[in-house]
């Protein structure tokens, strides 16, 4: 898949082909405060300055997408295993390989963008903390009509649930009823 794309902002990308699957496309929720634009570029199609800034994110900083130590322990023992709806990749050890230190197989998750627990879906949740054996992408199920989607934890964002009366939800807050009275010193 090599041609152009456009960001959302107009600019347009070169997409090369990579050796994992990767999801294109509209996040389901809200935007976080770091998106992951560019970690799946290659840096020749970057800017100099934006190929400096990227390296030095992913050397100094762990809670954009993955580090140095993280993406060379993936590369040398990790097997791909599956991706959710919002681009986070999933590995075990290859071959299912049993670690002596733990007693069972290691699973971990390599996030798109952000590095926030909140955005693993509770299906593959299960399958990282070994509730589960059977991987989502290994089993076929279809989620009922009552169920809602997952979402990550919305708090410090736009979307934030603000109740009535909050004094960051918008409009004023509601007069009070009449049925309060305050208390005051001697009564």
């Amino acid at each position: 898949m090599n041609g152009l794309q456009p960001f959302r902002d107009g600019r347009s990308h070169k997409v090369v082909a990579i050796p994992v699957r990767w999801r294109a496309g509209p996040s389901p929720g809200p935007e976080l405060d770091n998106p992951a634009v560019g970690w799946h570029q290659s840096p020749s199609d970057l800017e100099p300055a934006q190929r400096m800034k990227l390296f030095l994110l992913k050397l100094f900083t762990w809670w954009n997408g993955q580090t140095f130590g993280t993406q060379l322990w993936t590369w040398r023992f990790g097997e791909l295993v599956g991706s959710d709806e919002q681009g986070n990749l999933y590995y075990r050890t290859k071959g299912r390989k049993i670690d002596p230190s733990l007693g069972f197989e290691r699973r971990w998750v390599i996030y798109n963008g952000y590095a926030e627990a909140t955005r693993v879906p509770p299906s593959w949740h299960g399958w990282l903390h070994h509730t589960v054996d059977v991987a989502p992408t290994e089993e076929s199920y279809s989620p009922r009509e009552w169920e809602k989607p997952h979402l990550p934890n919305l708090t410090g964002t736009p979307a934030a649930y603000r109740p009535s009366g909050s004094t960051l939800a918008s409009g004023r807050r509601p007069p009070a009823t009449g049925d309060y009275q305050p208390w005051t010193p001697g009564n």
